[in-house]
């Protein structure tokens, strides 16, 4: 992992990260989530397990929740069925906290798109140009091109469904 960090006058610090494997992309997950102070939101493939299920990507998720009344996490899926065959602790988190986090189906019309990324409190993001590779950026002040990433997200969910089944809980 290459990492920078830069200061330029008054502004917050940023440290930009350029990762390539999975264990990279997880850290990055967790230190921008734990950065965030009133969102994020999160575009993905189908929650990959490891990543959105990890401990401490919970634990940053839930921090979020408990510690401010706004928060709010937005989640949209291209696959959720791996995610719910497989089963995810994040899932389980969302439905706990479920005032919190929204999950919504990817519209069709957009599934097309390969990103990953999250945006953190529109000025960090985590973002992965291919689903399929882990090679990425993570930055914890990129206002510019968060904001840009959002705007998609935005769009993206303004078009897309919530996922109703990731908010049923089964009980038998």
């Amino acid at each position: 992992m290459i990492t920078r960090t830069s200061t330029i006058g008054q502004e917050l610090a940023s440290t930009r990260q350029v990762f390539s494997d999975r264990e990279e992309f997880r850290e990055a997950m967790i230190s921008v989530a734990g950065q965030a102070g009133r969102s994020l939101a999160i575009m993905t493939r189908d929650l990959e397990t490891g990543i959105y299920d990890d401990k401490h990507f919970i634990e940053a998720v839930k921090h979020l929740c408990l510690s401010r009344s706004y928060a709010r996490i937005r989640v949209l899926v291209t696959n959720p069925h791996r995610t719910l065959r497989d089963g995810n602790r994040f899932v389980y988190l969302g439905r706990r906290l479920s005032s919190f986090i929204e999950f919504r189906h990817v519209h069709e019309t957009y599934r097309d798109h390969n990103e990953v990324f999250m945006i953190a409190d529109e000025h960090a993001v985590v973002f992965r140009s291919d689903a399929d590779r882990w090679e990425g950026i993570a930055d914890t002040n990129e206002p510019g091109v968060a904001r840009r990433y959002l705007n998609t997200f935005d769009e993206i969910w303004a078009h897309s469904i919530p996922a109703n089944e990731f908010r049923q809980l089964n009980i038998s």
